[in-house]
């Protein structure tokens, strides 16, 4: 394990010090609870535990460790934990459970916060160091004008087509219960009011809501998904993948009592340092919950009426165009094509410089694809 001099102030510290201090709001003296899972389970980086532990206490907080087992389908924090985090002045989760409870209406976004940089790599590159607040405000900015679209329209260069318009979008709250870390998506987008077909490759997968099994579906082929507001309406594709995700919505749907056709809603990446070096099929569970946020990738929220549902469909390159503006083009987000954009930008250089020179890595296998193999 490196010493602490070896990185006091580089990239990680810095890392550290934007997900504890521009994001979290800890001050010095503040008991900060670290939330992690045991180092066997391999989806964060044992090594990189140790070394928040000793950023944060250079940066004047107290650190508490706090170990979970990994559940699978958790709901609520066990009492021991919630008294824990009753206790402590900020709580970061190093744990899945951070990501599964990011939608409880208990958890509190001005006090905890979950980690998506899930390695030393991530939290020490631009997907760590570009100013949080930046992408506060981006995000902000891009809920804001979507909300005022007459039209939305959405393609990719696998044959996704759809479009409609935002007919609720609250731009002034939240949209999860626990702040994440980096921030790298928009606020969700109800379906309603969209129609048409999302291309689907490689596979269909969780969504980081409940770790059912198998957690991923192959597909061999594109598959076609078409929706209306809310419903899937149907699937288009070869015989076995249209067979293969039918009977894969279908089980998970019965697994959780669910509507499996339901379409809740949909977003995209806005943080262009997101890079993921894995193939996705090397871990599903780590590609869902870890890659989500680069402009590359867009997914919906399918298979059950509530966020995040429990089957994410994914996008790769997708354009989106904003009352005809193409605010992403081919898996590349330009933010001075947002209103305020380019004033954000100037106010937040590291921002400008992570959007000058994207991480293009988004996990995917053959033929720059998703792939389950």
């Amino acid at each position: 394990m490196n010493n602490v001099d070896s990185f006091d102030r580089g990239p990680f510290f810095k890392g550290v010090e934007n997900m504890l201090i521009n994001c979290a709001a800890a001050a010095p003296g503040d008991k900060v609870l670290i939330v992690h899972e045991n180092a066997t389970e391999g989806y964060y980086d044992a090594e990189m535990l140790q070394e928040v532990v000793t950023v944060s206490r250079r940066l004047g907080l107290f650190p508490a460790l706090y170990e979970v087992p990994f559940n699978r389908d958790v709901t609520e924090p066990d009492p021991d934990l919630s008294a824990q985090i009753s206790i402590a002045d900020r709580t970061l989760f190093l744990a899945r459970i951070g990501d599964q409870l990011r939608f409880n209406a208990n958890s509190k976004p001005d006090t905890q916060i979950v980690s998506y940089a899930l390695d030393r790599d991530m939290l020490s590159s631009g997907f760590g160091t570009a100013d949080y607040r930046a992408f506060d405000g981006l995000k902000r900015l891009i809920n804001t004008m979507m909300a005022a679209a007459d039209k939305i329209q959405v393609s990719c260069p696998l044959g996704t087509d759809f479009s409609g318009r935002i007919t609720d979008l609250d731009v002034e709250h939240g949209d999860t219960s626990i702040k994440r870390f980096p921030l790298s998506v928009f606020k969700p987008a109800d379906a309603n009011g969209f129609v048409g077909r999302i291309a689907q490759a490689g596979f269909l997968v969780g969504t980081g809501s409940n770790y059912y099994s198998p957690y991923a579906c192959p597909l061999d082929d594109t598959l076609f998904v078409s929706f209306e507001n809310n419903t899937i309406t149907g699937f288009e594709g070869s015989n076995a993948d249209v067979a293969a995700a039918t009977a894969h919505y279908e089980r998970v749907g019965k697994a959780f009592g669910i509507d499996p056709y339901f379409v809740h809603s949909w977003h995209g990446g806005i943080h262009p340092g997101c890079g993921f070096a894995d193939a996705a099929s090397k871990s599903f569970e780590r590609w869902s919950g870890g890659a989500f946020g680069n402009p590359r990738i867009l997914h919906f929220h399918t298979c059950g009426a509530y966020p995040p549902g429990e089957i994410s469909l994914n996008v790769i390159d997708p354009t989106i165009r904003i009352d005809g503006v193409a605010v992403w083009e081919d898996g590349i987000l330009f933010p001075d094509r947002v209103p305020g954009g380019a004033d954000l930008m100037r106010r937040y250089p590291c921002a400008a410089k992570a959007f000058a020179n994207p991480d293009r890595r988004v996990g995917l296998g053959q033929g720059e694809r998703l792939s389950f193999l």
